[in-house]
């Protein structure tokens, strides 16, 4: 892939957030400072609860290896990302103005994170209730998100109930409590059904409908998974319908839409313009080659 040369001076990028600001397309921005008291870059930001965070924020799934692309790129994620990488990423994410890291299930990293100084605020996604008190003493997140693909199935087996009890738990703890799903109805039902939910993580994928012939589709599969080209105006569209702040996830289609970075751009550009001025997206980042880190959050700033 290639660099984009349409990096603009911190002048111009001030002037055009404040612009932005002034006609209310987004939150007041923040400008960030790193544990020396350095000034750094500013980002448009979105409010979760009482806490500001980053309009772009790190996503967790090429640090547990899964990039959705097969298995060869699953291992190079794996070997790619020792403890000390991770912590390089979420570093570099932080001066780039990057508040917020969505993690999972892998906690190896926390430890010398805050060990170095990171001030990144994490929202971790997990699926049972026995794991919230694990994950608050490991990742000391501001919030607690039930797992979308476990969601999807719970409500597809008449088993919303157990979603909604994590949501209670969660909200026991004193933290926000979210819900993630691949699949759009069960944002609607959610919302319409008035659950105390704080903010949803939306996929603009829906990789875990049923498709009763895959063979008879016009394409091959990587993996099981199906990305659907109409998806997104989909979620967007129930994005925008909720009162909650949403985090759009797998805006780049896991890779799909990474060809070129007018690829990537189009996609942050579509990401911006097609969910609320309250929201924001998770993205993954795998800077083997590429500085993606510094490219994505410029994207960010240039459509948000």
């Amino acid at each position: 892939m290639e660099k984009s040369n349409s990096y603009s001076g911190r002048r111009d990028f001030i002037s055009k957030i404040s612009m932005m600001a002034a006609y209310g397309l987004i939150n007041t921005p923040f400008i960030h400072t790193d544990p020396q008291g350095q000034e750094e870059i500013a980002m448009p930001s979105i409010k979760l609860g009482s806490h500001t965070v980053s309009r772009l924020i790190c996503g967790s799934n090429p640090l547990l290896g899964y990039s959705y692309m097969g298995p060869h790129t699953d291992r190079q994620m794996k070997e790619y990302y020792t403890t000390e990488r991770v912590v390089e990423l979420l570093m570099n994410c932080e001066k780039a103005g990057i508040t917020a890291h969505q993690s999972s299930s892998r906690f190896d990293y926390m430890k010398l994170m805050r060990e170095k100084g990171s001030k990144i605020k994490i929202i971790t996604l997990q699926s049972k209730q026995e794991e919230i008190k694990p994950a608050i003493e490991n990742a000391k997140p501001i919030a607690l998100v039930h797992h979308g693909g476990v969601t999807d199935r719970l409500f597809a087996d008449g088993k919303s109930a157990v979603v909604h009890d994590y949501v209670k738990a969660v909200k026991d703890q004193g933290l926000l409590a979210g819900v993630s799903a691949h699949n759009p109805d069960v944002i609607k039902q959610i919302a319409n059904e008035g659950w105390e939910v704080d903010f949803f993580m939306t996929c603009f994928y829906y990789l875990t409908r049923k498709i009763d012939n895959p063979e008879s589709l016009p394409v091959l599969p990587v993996g099981s998974y199906h990305f659907m080209r109409n998806d997104p105006k989909v979620m967007t569209q129930i994005m925008r319908q909720v009162k909650q702040p949403c985090l759009g996830f797998k805006i780049l289609g896991a890779g799909r839409l990474t060809s070129s970075q007018k690829d990537v751009m189009a996609a942050f550009k579509f990401a911006f313009e097609n969910i609320k001025p309250t929201d924001g997206i998770i993205v993954g980042m795998f800077p083997w080659y590429f500085d993606e880190v510094s490219a994505n959050s410029q994207y960010t700033r240039d459509y948000s």
